[in-house]
C-alpha cells in the first residue's frame, strides 16, 4: 500500500492545488504505519539494473543522480530495507556528501518494456564497507564498493503507466528477436541451397 507515501506527498501545499484545480483533495490521510515492501515489489526492485535517486542539497535544492549495475544490484535486505553498493564515478560525491547532512532519499524505478515505475522514499546511511564486509560481499560479490548505502524505506508508491515509453534494452531486443533471427537464418540457408536464379 502507498499510504505513508501519500501521506508524506501530500502536504498541505498540495492538497490546496488537488482543491483549486479539482474541487477536491486526496486527504489527509489519518495516521498509519510506514509502508511494506511486499512480494511485489520485492520482484520489481530484484529484477531492475538502474534507478535514479534524489538527495537534497545543504541548500535544499533536490538532486537526482542515475545508478546502475547488473539486475538485482540493488538488494531487498527486508520488508523496510534496501541497499546497494556504491562504486567509484565521477568523484563529485555530490549524493554521498547530500546524505551527510539529510538522510532523505527518493528513488524511482522503471521498468520501460512493461510500463511499469515504482516510487520509495526512504531515509539512507553510508557504511563503511571495510567494517560491514559480509554485506559489502553480498552487494558486490566481486569489485571494489566505496561505500554502502543503506535504506530505510518509509514510503513506496506504483506509478501509472501514462506517458511512459516502452523502452528496450540490448539483451531484450535479442530475446524478443530470437525467433525471427531464426527463421531469417533458416530462409537465407534454404535460398542458398537452391542456388542462383535462372532467371
Amino acid at each position: 500500500m502507498a499510504e505513508n507515501f501519500l501521506r508524506i506527498a501530500f502536504t498541505p501545499s498540495v492538497l490546496d492545488t488537488q482543491r483549486r484545480t479539482y474541487g477536491r483533495a486526496q486527504g489527509p490521510l489519518p495516521a498509519g504505519e510506514v509502508d511494506e515492501i511486499g512480494p511485489d515489489e520485492r520482484a520489481f526492485l530484484e529484477e531492475r539494473d538502474s534507478f535514479y535517486m534524489a538527495t537534497v542539497t545543504e541548500t535544499g535544492w533536490p538532486y537526482v543522480q542515475h545508478r546502475g549495475g547488473p539486475a538485482g544490484f540493488l538488494h531487498v535486505l527486508d520488508e523496510h530495507t534496501l541497499a546497494f553498493a556504491d562504486v567509484r564515478g565521477n568523484r563529485q560525491l555530490v549524493s554521498a556528501g547530500n546524505l551527510t547532512h539529510d538522510s532523505r532519499v527518493a528513488l524511482i524505478l522503471v521498468d520501460y518494456p512493461r510500463r511499469a515505475r515504482l516510487k520509495v522514499l526512504g531515509r539512507a546511511t553510508l557504511l563503511d564497507p571495510k567494517e560491514h564486509p559480509e554485506l559489502a560481499a553480498k552487494l558486490l560479490p566481486a569489485g571494489k564498493v566505496e561505500r554502502i548505502v543503506k535504506i530505510e524505506v518509509v514510503g513506496l508508491d506504483w506509478n501509472c503507466p501514462q506517458n511512459l515509453t516502452p523502452r528496450y534494452t540490448e539483451p531484450e531486443v535479442l530475446a524478443y528477436t530470437a525467433q525471427l533471427r531464426e527463421r531469417i537464418t533458416e530462409l537465407e540457408a534454404q535460398l542458398a541451397a537452391k542456388g542462383p536464379s535462372d532467371g
